[in-house]
Order: structure tokens, then C-alpha cells, then sequence
């Protein structure tokens, strides 16, 4: 199996911002977030070994949610000015740094990290990749499968615990797939959107491991032994509805991506070597070739099993 690692853009840097103190290089430039973003990326290179690499942003432009919904986050705190201003810059560091970077308006960073994944695994020649979603959005758990995994942060950004179907399951009770059944039931107060009023997390858990889904639920409300929960259920249908498609992650953006012009970069690179000494990253340069060696090792090992499978068909046939 090849990996394909996905970094969701803003939750990390987001993450990062918050857990760094600020850093500023002599030019006065705020650049903790991108530090710790860096930091964390060449940590997941080193550990996790992947083929492909992709980082995804969100725009600044409304999505089809809050079309939807217009009260859809709005409760959010406006984003700080001081993580703002390094958004941009983080985007020019990975141009330079030539790591494929994925976003389009109208939709979520959530959505585009839906449609590749929903991509390379409809297509027969990528039975081979391994996809892990790093992120600290718990959305982004519905699409977990035998060859989707999230790699959250749970603890800053020092400790991360890596989320399979079987963690999942563990974890919230629910299968990856009942994820946006269960926010459908009692909404999300981070996005701002209802759910059902009046239905918990316990008794959402409840209905969902008898009737799995939403849609199956309200075919058979009528099983619904709780009076008041039945009620409930009722008076909330809409809602209920609605909450569900604004929980659920797109996966068919219109985005241009093609699996082979994602390869892993080489770090390790007198331009990358000079951006870091500018950005004074300068604890990240010997990272750097860490990362590019066990890239190489990894390349090699392929190599290798692969002249050790053809030595094996030469003295079969």
C-alpha cells in the first residue's frame, strides 16, 4: 500500500496558531502558525511515510451551505487578524515548497478532502493507496473506511491519536457512516444549525443503532416506543432534514486533481533550505533532509520488491 496524505490547511494552522507562542522574524512578520504548520507536516512525512501529499484550504467566498442555511456558522468568532495574515503566506510557502495545494468556491476544505477521497476510491487503479485525512474537524470522520483514516490532533499539536472504523466506533458508539445521521439528530453548535430540539447525544445514539439511518428512522417513526421522543421527532423533521445536508461532505467538487502530480516533494533543497533561513525555520532545515531521506527509502524499498517480484516470475514462467 502507497499513502496519500491530505492536511486539512486551515484546521491545522488554526491549531497551530493557538498552540505556539507568537514567533516573528526580524522583518516583524507573525509566522507561529506556519511554523507549527511545517513542524507538524514534516513530523507526519517522517512517521507516516507517505507517497502523495495534498493540503486544502477553504475560501474566503460563501458556501452552499450558508445559501442553505443563512444563520450556518454564524455564531463563529471572526478569525483572528494576526492567523488571517498567514494564510496567504502559507500558501506561497507550499507553492515554493511544491506541494499541491486544493480549494474552490463555494465549498468547504471538508469537500474537496471528500471529492478526492471519494475519487481515488472509486478508481480500480487505486486499490493500492492508503488515504489519512489530517485534521482536527470531527466532520471529517464520516469518511473513514477500510482505506480512509483521520490522523487527529488531539493534545495541541504533540500528541494525535489515528482514527480507523474500529476507533471510531470505539469512540462515539456510531459507525463513520452515521456521522451525519447523528449531527442530523442534534446539530452541530460549532456550524450553528439545530438538529432535532429536544433529541441528545445518548438518545440519537439510541435511534441510530436501532434504525441505523435517518431516512429509515422516519419511515418507521411509528416504532418509536418513547411518546415524547416520537414527538419530538415530528415537530423536528424539517430540521432534521436540513441539518443532515449541511452535515453531509460533498464529494464531487469540480476540483482538477490527478493523484500522480501529487507526489511527495523533495524537501530537501538549497531554495527550501534559503525559505526557511528567511522564515527563521531554521531548527526545521535538518528535518528536512530527515524527511527526504526516508522518502528515498522508501522509493528504494519499492524498488526493491519489485525486482524481488519479477526475479520470482522469471523463475516461475
Amino acid at each position: 500500500m502507497e499513502r496519500l496524505i491530505i492536511i486539512d490547511g486551515n484546521a491545522i494552522l488554526h491549531r497551530a496558531f493557538h498552540a505556539i507562542p507568537p514567533l516573528t522574524t526580524i522583518k516583524g512578520e507573525l509566522v507561529n502558525a506556519i511554523f507549527g504548520f511545517l513542524s507538524m507536516m514534516l513530523r507526519i512525512v517522517h512517521d507516516l511515510k507517505p507517497a502523495f501529499l495534498v493540503v486544502t484550504f477553504d475560501r474566503a467566498k460563501p458556501t452552499f451551505r450558508k445559501k442553505l442555511f443563512k444563520a450556518y456558522q454564524a455564531k463563529r468568532p471572526k478569525m483572528d487578524e494576526g492567523l488571517s495574515g498567514q494564510i496567504e503566506r502559507m500558501h506561497e510557502v507550499l507553492e515554493k515548497m511544491n506541494v499541491s495545494v486544493f480549494e474552490m468556491d463555494g465549498y468547504e476544505a471538508d469537500d474537496v478532502i471528500g471529492t478526492i477521497t471519494n475519487r481515488i476510491k472509486n478508481n480500480n487503479k487505486n486499490n493500492n493507496i492508503e488515504t489519512i485525512i489530517i485534521t482536527g474537524d470531527r466532520d471529517i470522520l464520516q469518511l473513514v473506511s477500510d482505506r480512509v483514516k483521520v490522523y487527529m490532533p488531539v493534545k495541541g499539536l504533540s500528541e494525535s491519536k489515528l482514527f480507523g472504523e474500529k476507533e471510531v466506533e470505539e469512540k462515539f458508539g456510531i459507525k463513520p457512516s452515521q456521522i451525519v445521521d447523528y449531527k442530523a439528530l442534534v446539530g452541530d453548535q460549532s456550524d450553528n444549525y439545530p438538529g432535532v430540539s429536544g433529541i441528545g447525544p445518548k438518545t440519537a445514539s439510541h435511534l441510530l443503532s436501532h434504525f441505523r439511518t435517518l431516512e429509515r428512522l422516519y419511515q418507521k417513526i411509528d416504532e418509536v416506543e418513547n411518546e415524547n421522543v416520537k414527538g419530538k421527532l415530528k415537530a423536528g423533521e424539517k430540521e432534521a432534514e436540513m441539518s443532515k445536508q449541511l452535515a453531509q461532505i460533498v464529494t464531487n467538487v469540480p476540483v482538477d486533481f490527478d493523484l500522480k502530480k501529487c507526489r511527495l516533494p523533495n524537501f530537501d533543497r538549497p531554495d527550501i533550505h534559503q525559505l526557511l533561513e528567511e522564515l527563521q525555520f531554521r531548527t526545521l532545515i535538518g528535518r528536512l533532509v530527515s524527511g527526504n531521506k526516508n522518502n528515498e527509502l522508501r522509493i528504494k524499498n519499492k524498488n526493491k520488491e519489485k525486482k524481488k517480484d519479477k526475479s520470482q516470475q522469471i523463475k516461475l514462467f
